[in-house]
């Protein structure tokens, strides 16, 4: 039984994957355990953890491979800022010295930091697979399909910013791709630059806020920006960006092309000509995707659709994408981001060495992206007496009734079981739970829970037997990974003043029999949940339905805005002690608010940044 160890680091979101005979068994991020959101450092903490959580010594793995190949990196830096003499040379040579420390001699760096692990690690049993066909593989090698087209988008890997492949059983052939300095995760975090979000964070916010804004700058961008052609091939006009020769993202050209400065979040608030330009962007987005993704359906008339990279992760876009119908079957990776590498590295160096065939499934072999720590009982136990909590102990059944009936009374609910999930989601292990009901609920999670901006989205968690009842989307989703519509019989008629209202005012008015989950536009980004991957969270909104005749539940992740998903019973307790949550379940253990002992109530939300 071959065992490989797949890691991603030095960018940002760093994780390591194990796979054994083929089959991921754990998957972890380095910034669950580090507390610090989208870690880049070495993954020594995820590590440590796939090989303790299987009985293993660094020395026993056949292979260990890396995401990417550090050396093609640095060459097409070095040839980017030496072409943009005097600018980027001089901005190379200020940050020299970090790269000849921390990325020319990464290998090294790898090698050095492994052997801290296991002073006995052999050296030649680390290899490397390059950043976009790791995407690649992460997207095709879990999905259900025996052939698929795979779309890659993301900022940059090595050269490549948009990859299509090509897979077929057990082999991936890439096609082709477009290359550094053309990239669209890198267009869109310019804008989130520009709109005041911090960049390789903030990205989902601008998604968040378009739908508060109209599309008037589009063509704008379009005709400056972007030279889009028909098959969805673009390149970027390079005069309006400073990515190449600088530490900023846009410049003064930029600017002056909307007429405004890019926002400065600690003294400008968001205005309706941010809510404008980001509608703007994702209007962008969505044109060269569909272009593109038209373009391919029709050229190599595959029915299957695999995508990974970064910008994978816009649901609106992949709603969008199922709207038009052009592929038959679409499956995205649950952490296409640069987390995601580290299952596809692996997996890319498994069919390639060990394997000669691809078992095919009906469902994806990703196992719900629930690949990472869990708890037993006597562990929590043992933690909640530690830190002196006042707790009730019941069995699975009562846990489930009464944290249901508790939900149905508006109480905000912290929600911890089982494995933590892989990838940027939380999808009911590591959840904040809510009544979808509550007109009140986005408004008050947002401000006094998660202490974030008013106008972020919520998600839909509904069981996936009832899907079609609610959301006109007829596909798993159980991966929050596709936004569709609430269908009309759930909406509310708007009155002809709310009809006119916009920006931020549109949030407050009740659009459905579940506002808190629904969208501006009537939109949810929808997460289904089935009972063959996470029983005991489909047993809880069974219950609630049965109580309210609503079969789904407000699911955000469990942490407030800068902080990485809690993954320990410690880290759910500090997050439920300094957010105005009212309770706290963890496995069997149900922790009441009112119980508590003020002395462990904390100054939560000042230890972590602003996205």
């Amino acid at each position: 039984m071959p065992k490989i160890l797949g890691i991603s680091a030095y960018y940002h979101d760093s994780a390591a994957c194990l796979l054994i005979d083929g089959k991921i068994v754990s998957a972890v991020q380095e910034e669950r355990f580090t507390r610090i959101k989208h870690d880049e450092n070495f993954p020594l903490n995820a590590i440590n953890f796939v090989l303790t959580e299987n009985k293993l010594n660094l020395n026993e793995l056949d292979e260990i491979v890396f995401y990417e190949k550090p050396f093609i990196k640095f060459e097409r830096l070095l040839e980017t800022y030496l072409s943009e003499t005097p600018l980027g040379f001089s901005f190379f040579f200020k940050s020299l010295p970090i790269w000849i420390k921390e990325k020319l001699f990464q290998k090294k760096l790898l090698i050095d930091s492994l052997k801290k692990i296991d002073r006995n690690f052999n050296k030649k049993k680390l290899k490397f697979s390059e950043h976009h066909f790791s995407h690649a593989a992460s997207a095709f090698f879990p999905s259900p399909y025996e052939e698929a087209i795979i779309l890659t988008i993301d900022g940059v890997g090595e050269w490549s910013t948009t990859s299509l492949a090509i897979g077929k059983n057990n082999k991936i052939e890439l096609i082709k791709e477009i290359n550094f300095p053309h990239s669209l995760g890198l267009l869109y975090s310019a804008f989130t630059y520009y709109l005041g979000f911090k960049v390789n964070s903030g990205e989902y916010k601008v998604m968040g806020l378009a739908p508060y804004g109209s599309p008037k700058y589009s063509n704008l961008i379009l005709n400056n920006i972007v030279d889009l052609k028909e098959d969805g091939s673009f390149r970027l006009n390079m005069d309006y960006f400073n990515y190449t020769k600088g530490l900023t993202m846009t410049n003064n050209k930029f600017n002056s092309l909307f007429k405004f400065k890019n926002r400065h979040p600690n003294n400008e608030k968001l205005n309706q000509f941010h809510m404008d330009i980001a509608a703007s962007l994702q209007k962008v987005l969505e044109t060269i995707i569909l272009k593109l993704t038209k373009s391919i359906a029709n050229k190599y008339n595959i029915k299957n659709l695999c995508l990974a990279g970064g910008v994978a992760l816009n649901c609106v876009a992949n709603g969008k994408i199922l709207q038009e119908k052009v592929f038959e079957n679409v499956w995205v990776q649950p952490a296409s981001g640069d987390a995601g590498g580290s299952i596809g590295a692996a997996y890319a160096l498994w069919f390639d060495k060990y394997s000669s065939s691809r078992v095919i499934q009906n469902q994806d072999t990703m196992q719900g992206s629930y690949l990472g720590p869990s708890f037993s009982n006597e562990q929590i136990k043992d933690t909640l007496d530690k830190i002196g909590v006042k707790y009730k102990s019941l069995d699975t059944a009562n846990v489930i009734s009464i944290t249901a009936k508790e939900l149905s009374n508006g109480k905000a609910i912290g929600w911890f079981q089982g494995k933590m999930e892989f990838g940027p989601r939380a999808l009911g292990n590591r959840s904040i739970l809510a009544d979808p009901r509550n007109e009140f609920m986005q408004k008050n999670l947002n401000l006094k829970v998660k202490f974030r901006e008013s106008f972020r989205p919520f998600a839909p968690a509904i069981i996936r037997e009832e899907l079609e009842n609610w959301f006109d989307l007829h596909i798993d989703s159980p991966y929050m990974l596709f936004v569709s519509n609430v269908l009309k019989k759930h909406c509310l008629e708007m009155s002809d003043y709310e009809k006119e209202l916009f920006g931020i005012d549109k949030l407050n008015i009740r659009r459905s029999k579940i506002p808190a989950i629904t969208h501006v536009d009537y939109s949810a980004r929808i997460q289904t949940v089935h009972r063959e991957t996470n029983e005991k969270f489909h047993s809880l909104i069974n219950e609630f339905n049965r109580i309210t005749n609503c079969p789904i539940l407000v699911n955000t992740s469990f942490n407030i805005r800068g902080e990485p998903i809690v993954c320990t019973p410690e880290d759910a307790y500090r997050c439920f002690m300094g957010t105005n949550l009212d309770i706290l379940v963890i496995e069997n253990f149900i922790i009441f608010k009112k119980d508590q002992v003020s002395e462990l109530n904390v100054n939560y939300k000042n230890q972590f940044e602003l996205d």
